[in-house]
This record gives C-alpha cells, structure tokens and sequence, in this order.
C-alpha cells in the first residue's frame, strides 16, 4: 500500500506556463515521481469517486499532501511552482461547510475541472479557485496563486480523473 504522504521531488526545469497536451491522459501524467504517482493511485482505488491529479509543467512539486478515508474520504495536495506560484486541489468529503471551503470573492463563470465543468472564482485575496459541486460530498476545489488566470484555467482544465 502506497505511503499517505507523497514525495516533494522537483520535476524538471521551472514554469508557470502549462505545456501542450498529446491528447489521452492516464496515471503516467502526473506531475511528480513514482511515488506520488502511488499516493494518487492508492487514494484513486480506495474511494468511490473520481480522483484528479495535475499535470504541470516543469519545476513544481509536491509541498504536502495527504488522504483520510473518513466520512467518504478526502484527499488533499499543494505544489510550489516557481516564482512563487502554488497550485491546490481538494478532493472528496474535505469541506463541512455548506460554502464548500471556497475562497471569499466573485463568482466569474464556468470552466473545465479535467472532465466537469466547474465555476471560476475571482479570490478577493487575488487567488483564483475552480470549484465543481460546492457544498456537496463529493466535490472537487482547485486553489491557484501566483499565476495568472490563464495559466490556472488551462492547468486546471488539464486536470487528469483516474477512475
């Protein structure tokens, strides 16, 4: 059984920009190394619902990260980018607040979450936050800072499910 804490490890060289896709993405897409890979796997065969990881240019890590299987599981992951940027995702039953632990700011629309559609979030914090089902369990919450909104869309609608 793959560790509950996945591993800080740099990928390659720093962006913030994401980079092209190929087309199908599956485990192997990721971002990290092989035992991140395991902790999203791990999580992704232990819960009833989809899991998503990023798959970022390179230059971002793992920060922390962790999974619980309590009350319908939940996991949740940061990365530090460069320059400063960081990426989080919220996954499963982590939010008992009917708000659905979003960010305080303005609704700005809908974009893609991987495969859903979720709504974008202008942070007043000047965060930006992609959430699909708010307030509901499961749901899913990407939280991006230090990127502009274009970048943070395009990585979060590159998110990858693993069923």
């Amino acid at each position: 059984m793959p560790s509950d804490e996945p591993s800080a490890v740099p990928t390659d060289s720093p962006s913030v920009e994401p980079s092209p896709s190929d087309g199908a993405a599956s485990l192997a897409d990721c971002t990290g190394n092989s035992e991140n890979r395991d902790f999203f796997a791990g999580v992704a065969s232990a819960v009833d619902w989809p899991v998503y990881c990023p798959v970022l240019p390179g230059g971002w890590f793992v920060d922390t990260g962790h999974f619980s299987l309590a009350r319908g599981g939940r996991m949740e992951i940061s990365y530090k980018g460069p320059s400063g940027a960081r990426l989080e995702l919220h996954e499963g039953s982590f939010c008992q607040d009917p708000g659905g632990c979003v960010p305080s700011g303005s609704d700005s629309g809908t974009t893609a979450f991987g495969d859903r559609h979720g709504t974008l979030v202008l942070a007043d914090d000047g965060r930006f936050a992609v959430v699909v089902d708010r307030g509901s369990s499961p749901s899913w919450l990407a939280i991006g800072s230090g990127l502009d909104r274009d970048a943070f869309v395009r990585f979060i609608a590159r998110l990858v499910r693993l069923d």
